[in-house]
This record gives structure tokens, C-alpha cells and sequence, in this order.
């Protein structure tokens, strides 16, 4: 018999081949993830209308019309404002040559060779910045330009979404570990994207405000850009800080970006540090520690939109490799960060869960 080192060796190598094969398709992986995870994110829309009797046609239009509805509106507002930033950012060459100029001469004041410094300012300028500022955005852009395989993704799982349920109830006599792995995966998931959504709006909503208030151009899409970081664990508020930031040392000067990263600050720390998690909790079941590597991998896998996903898709491979499989079960405590195992499902059903009607 294998040794456990050699086991999790196994695995480790197994899991790494995998992530090359998602990365080399990630054009379809990527789609293919997303629209499991906007197929996850309306079960709780589907169940309540299979409660009230809704037909079966009506259980694959209305959630799939719903997801359909906010992909659209998404990616419409994300062109519209990376179109408004390409026309926009350009136009402060003159304060960026401004900017410059008093940096230099304050890098020369403190001991930095002329040489080191136009080394250094040489290698920034708008039309450079340009791609740094709109990167982001621009990649979750990929989107919409495949929105074809994402609707017939989104079609197929939503037809399959009650048979699927079915055969999964049907496997609680003989599977209750893998059952209720993937019972908790998909409530947890959902309860995650209930929660992260809900306060992104709220976060983008006093951004954008507060932005307009301080008279920071383009407040809706640094509104729209916290709204879409408040997905991404623990560095989203800064990469939706810095860009507005920037703007505003350009267009105002030092004391409104000051202004922007203080208000930024406050409201997200208070809005994502301290209320959010109250409501989310352990609901994706992932350590800090975990939720940042996994953030990585998805991010060099998958790009942006990995980074935005990478908590439902490493909850995913928690649920099919770790809570499924009583013998990997000891390693849960190592995951979610939590100092007690999990008690083992009794044999025969789940506690605490429920059957739907299929």
C-alpha cells in the first residue's frame, strides 16, 4: 500500500497536469466555469419555483432569462466604460509631464542620479499607463466575446439542472459523503455569490459617490470596477483602488488622491472587513491562506477571470477531492483553517440537509 506522502505526491502531480490542461483550453474552461457558476448562482431562484409548482419550461427560462439579463447588461457597461477610459486617460499628457517634472526634481533633491531617473520616468507614460489602468477590464471583455458558448453552455445546464439534482438525491444512500460534499459546495457557493454581490453593490455605490463628490472623472466605472473586485479575496480593494486613485492625482492633484484612497479605505474596511464576513462566514470553507494561493493559480490559469471565480472553483475542488472522499477527509482542517475536523457523515443520509423534490 502507497504511503500517504506519496499519495498527496500523486495528487499534487495530478493536479498540476490539470491546471496545464485548463490553462492551454482556457478559452472553453474558463466559459465552461463560468456559466457552472452563474448556473449555481440562480438554484435558489429554481428551487423556489419548483416549490410553488412552476412548469419545467418556466424552470429553464426564468433562471436562464434572468442570467442572460445581468451577463448583458455586464459586459455592455464594461465596453462603454473602458471605451470612456481609452478616450479619456490621454488626455493628461500635459499633467502626467507636470507630474514628472516634480518628481524628478524631488528624486534629485534626495540623492538620485539624473540617469536613474529618466531610466525610470522614460518607462511611464499615458499611453503606457493606458494598458496597465484598462488591463483588467479589458480581459474580463473575453466575456462577451464568448457569450455564444456561454448561452449554449448556460441553455445545456440549465436543462440538465433537475435531472442532475435528481440523480444526486438518488445517490444518498450509497454516497452520502459525495451527496453532501456537493450539497454543501453549491450552498455554500451561493450563499458566497448572495453575499459578495449584494455588498459589491453597496461598496459601488458609495464609491461611485464619493467619487462624484470629490469630482473624480468616470465615477460610474471605478464604481463598476469595485463592484467587479469585491469577487476577488483580499487584493480586490486595491486593484479597485489604485486606478481611480491615479485619475485623481491627475486630474486634482495629491490632495484628492489622498481624499479617494481615505475614503476608499475606510468604507471598504468597514463595508468588506468587518460587516461582510459576518454574513458570509466560512461559507466557502477556505482558509486565508488557501483563498490567496488559490487566487494566484486561477489568475496565471484562467486570467481575470479566474481571479474573479477563484473561490467557487477551488470551493469546487475542495468539495469533488477532499469532502467526497472519507480517506482525504483529515485534510479539511488544513483547507478551511478551522481547528477541528468535521464529524463523518453517518452512513445511510445526511444530517442537516434536505431532499428536493427534483
Amino acid at each position: 500500500m502507497m504511503s500517504r506522502g506519496l499519495r498527496v505526491l500523486i495528487g499534487l502531480a495530478a493536479a498540476m497536469i490539470v491546471l496545464v490542461g485548463l490553462e492551454r483550453f482556457s478559452s472553453v474552461a474558463g466559459p465552461a466555469f463560468l456559466a457552472l457558476t452563474l448556473t449555481i448562482a440562480v438554484s435558489p431562484l429554481r428551487s423556489w419555483m419548483r416549490r410553488r409548482g412552476a412548469p419545467g419550461w418556466a424552470l429553464v427560462a426564468v433562471p436562464l432569462t434572468v442570467v442572460l439579463l445581468g451577463m448583458i447588461a455586464f459586459v455592455a457597461a464594461l465596453v462603454v466604460s473602458v471605451a470612456q477610459l481609452a478616450v479619456l486617460l490621454p488626455t493628461y499628457s500635459d499633467e502626467y509631464t507636470a507630474l514628472a517634472a516634480s518628481a524628478t526634481r524631488w528624486l534629485r533633491a534626495h540623492g538620485v542620479t539624473s540617469a536613474e531617473v529618466n531610466a525610470v520616468l522614460g518607462s511611464l507614460d499615458p499611453s503606457q499607463l493606458l494598458p496597465i489602468v484598462q488591463g483588467f477590464l479589458s480581459s474580463l471583455l473575453s466575456v462577451g466575446s464568448a457569450f455564444v458558448l456561454i448561452l449554449l453552455l448556460l441553455y445545456g445546464m440549465s436543462l440538465d439542472a433537475g435531472p442532475i439534482q435528481s440523480a444526486v438525491n438518488a445517490l444518498e444512500a450509497t454516497r452520502p459523503h459525495l451527496v453532501r460534499a456537493l450539497r454543501d459546495f453549491t450552498g455554500g457557493t451561493c450563499r458566497y455569490l448572495v453575499v459578495s454581490t449584494v455588498f459589491g453593490l453597496i461598496v459601488a455605490v458609495l464609491d461611485a459617490g464619493a467619487l462624484l463628490l470629490l469630482g473624480v472623472p468616470l465615477p460610474l466605472l471605478w464604481g463598476l470596477l469595485a463592484f467587479i473586485t469585491n469577487y476577488i479575496p483580499n487584493i480586490g480593494f486595491v486593484l479597485g483602488l489604485v486606478p481611480p486613485a491615479l485619475l485623481a492625482l491627475l486630474d486634482s492633484g495629491w490632495v484628492t488622491m489622498t481624499w479617494v484612497i481615505v475614503v476608499y479605505s475606510v468604507l471598504n474596511f468597514v463595508i468588506q472587513s468587518v460587516i461582510q464576513p459576518k454574513y458570509a462566514g466560512q461559507s466557502a470553507g477556505l482558509s486565508t491562506t488557501i483563498t490567496i494561493l488559490s487566487l494566484l493559480i486561477w489568475s496565471v490559469v484562467l486570467g481575470a477571470l479566474g481571479a474573479v471565480l477563484a473561490v467557487p472553483l477551488t470551493a469546487l475542488a475542495r468539495a469533488l477531492l477532499i469532502d467526497a472522499d472519507p480517506g482525504t477527509r483529515w485534510a479539511i482542517p488544513l483547507v478551511s483553517g478551522q481547528d477541528r475536523q468535521e464529524p463523518p457523515t453517518p452512513r445511510g443520509g445526511t444530517s442537516g440537509t434536505r431532499r428536493s423534490s427534483g
